[in-house]
Order: structure tokens, then sequence, then C-alpha cells
């Protein structure tokens, strides 16, 4: 019953909204569109409207992998996946160098799939500001966690991709997803 009073807002939106073209773009949404757009309300709310929440994806890390273990798992998997590595952006040592103060880690690695870049750009010039994907590692009192974009948003809930986009960005997905996933356990 919670589940269904937290979606009436949606529901209501939806109602409200059907004169202003929302049956006709739902006709041009992905199959499982409204299911994924479910599921990141219900993170929204759980994290009582914080929209990073419920556009990314999260792991803990696991106890005992170091960065560097977690390093070579993105790296190896990006090589596996034909995914290159097009840059990082160590943020705590550049605060250290700035601040003189030890500061806890924060990177962002940065990975792009150039072929498939390209073609999500030709078809939704605002996928640019999603490049390229992202991984970032944070340290917390209670170790260390990777986030990163959300990817079933880019496959899952928006307008229908063309092929052969849609199995190329399925394939990122997956391969984010496989770094996630790996990375956290050191898996290389």
């Amino acid at each position: 019953m919670n589940r269904i009073l937290r979606r009436l807002p949606l529901l209501a939106l939806v109602v409200l909204t059907t004169g202003c073209g929302t049956i006709s773009t739902i006709g041009k949404l992905e199959d499982g569109a409204g299911a994924e757009a479910s599921r990141m309300w219900d993170r929204w709310v759980d994290a009582e409207g914080d929209i990073a929440v419920a556009t990314t994806w999260e792991r803990k890390v696991k106890a005992g992998v170091t960065i560097n273990d977690l390093e070579q798992a993105l790296t190896q998997i990006a090589a596996e996946r034909n995914m290159k590595g097009v840059g990082d952006l160590p943020l705590s040592k550049e605060l250290e160098a700035r601040t003189g103060k030890p500061q806890k880690f924060l990177k962002v690695y940065s990975f792009c799939t150039p072929a498939t870049a390209r073609m999500m750009v030709d078809f939704s010039p605002h996928m640019a500001a999603y490049l390229p994907c992202r991984i970032t590692v944070v340290e917390k009192e209670d170790g260390l966690w990777m986030y990163t974009l959300n990817m079933d948003m880019m496959v899952k809930m928006g307008r229908k991709l063309p092929s052969p986009l849609k199995e190329e960005a399925w394939k990122v997905r997956e391969t984010i997803w496989d770094m996630m996933e790996r990375g956290s356990k050191g898996e290389f």
C-alpha cells in the first residue's frame, strides 16, 4: 500500500498531462520505461528527494580491496570490453596539494567507447552531457564506495534506440555494470 501511495503523485501527473502529448510520447519509449521510472521514483522518495541517489548506482568496495586492486580491475574490464580509459581526476590529491592536509580518497575515472558515443550524440545531442562514462571512488567513514550514473536510464527509460545503437548502448551499460561489480570486489 505504501508503494502505491508513493506513486500517486506520478500517476496523477500522468493522468493530468495526457492532453499534452504524454500518450504519444509513451508509445515512443523503450519497453519497460515505466517500470524503470517507477524504480527511480522509489529511490528518489526513499532518499527524501536526493535526485543523485535516484539516478546513480553505488557499490561498497569489499574490505581489503586496495585502490590499486580496484584500478587494475577497472583497467582490465575496460580492455576486455573494448572501452577506452580517457582520463582520471585525482581530486583528493589535488586538494592535498592545495591545502597541505591529508584528504579522504576521491577520484573520478573516465571511460568511453568512441563509436558508441558518436552514435548516441547523433541520436540525441543532449546525451553529450553524459559523456564520458564515469566511475567515482569515494572514501567514507565506513570505507571505499564506487558511484556511477544509472545506465538503465539510457537504455531502458528513454526513446527507443535504433539498431545498432541499442545493442552498442547495452554493451556500454553491461561494461559499466561489470566494472562496478568486479571493481568493488577487486576482481581482475
